[in-house]
């Protein structure tokens, strides 16, 4: 069993209750093997704040927290759909939260982990949209509306990027070739791990005379999908259902 496991969007909602459950039980059997796990951003759909109770991710929650507390080292770095979540939500759930660019280090090899938006710089429109929804200021006045307000906001923002999002193009969505060198080229890197962008798979290349390697993470919509990392030159990526 991999030493570490990476997972991303999982996009966990109530109304997709196999899902809640084919991650419980992954955490239950495959994770409770491991020595730490990753969640490289949008573990749930959306969320509203700390003061959200969310009881329909209860099972979630307390299956994180049950790992925790038997020595899983749980890391969760926000996604573009969950970046409200706080130190209080990490306590409920047992995890440590962890900013991007994140580095962690394996058999002494850095290793560059993202939620990935940030790479997908030809996305103008969802690019300024994120930079509002990051402003310090947008946040504190979101999170001073009602409970029941914010969540009406959500919804219209989901609507709204959904439907945005049919009319782009698969390649503006995709990441910017530019800003991944970049992104190797800052952190000093030569293994960048990521998700957001629902296209799993293991791309290889050369940066400055190096070569580097880019692991994407898959989405959990129809299966559960994983990166089983025991150091880099020993991982696998998988899916499992």
């Amino acid at each position: 069993m991999a030493k570490h496991l990476f997972i991303s969007d999982l996009h966990l909602a109530p109304e997709r209750p196999e899902i809640i459950q084919l991650f419980v039980e992954f955490l239950n059997n495959q994770a409770a093997q491991a020595e730490s796990l990753y969640i490289l951003g949008d573990l749930v759909e959306y969320w509203l704040g700390d003061d959200d109770q969310a009881s329909g991710l209860n099972d979630v929650f307390n299956a994180m927290k049950l790992q925790s507390e038997k020595g899983l080292k749980i890391y969760l770095m926000h996604g573009n759909r969950d970046f409200l979540m706080g130190e209080k939500l990490a306590q409920r759930a047992g995890c440590i939260l962890i900013h991007e660019p994140y580095i962690a280090t394996f058999d002494d090899t850095p290793v560059l982990l993202l939620h990935g938006d940030t790479l997908c710089t030809d996305d103008l429109r969802y690019q300024e949209l994120r930079k509002m929804l990051r402003n310090p200021a947008w946040i504190s006045d979101f999170l001073s509306k009602p409970l029941i307000e914010r969540e009406q906001l959500a919804i219209a923002l989901r609507k709204q990027s959904k439907e945005e999002t049919q009319t782009k193009s698969p390649e503006i969505m995709d990441v910017n070739p530019s800003a991944v060198e970049q992104a190797f080229i800052e952190n000093k890197v030569s293994l960048l791990i990521h998700g957001h962008t629902h296209r799993p798979g293991i791309h290889d290349s050369v940066i400055n005379n190096k070569p580097v390697k880019r692991i994407v993470l898959g989405d959990w919509y129809s299966q559960g999908s994983v990166l089983e990392f025991n150091n880099p030159a020993d991982y696998q990526l998988n899916h499992f259902s």
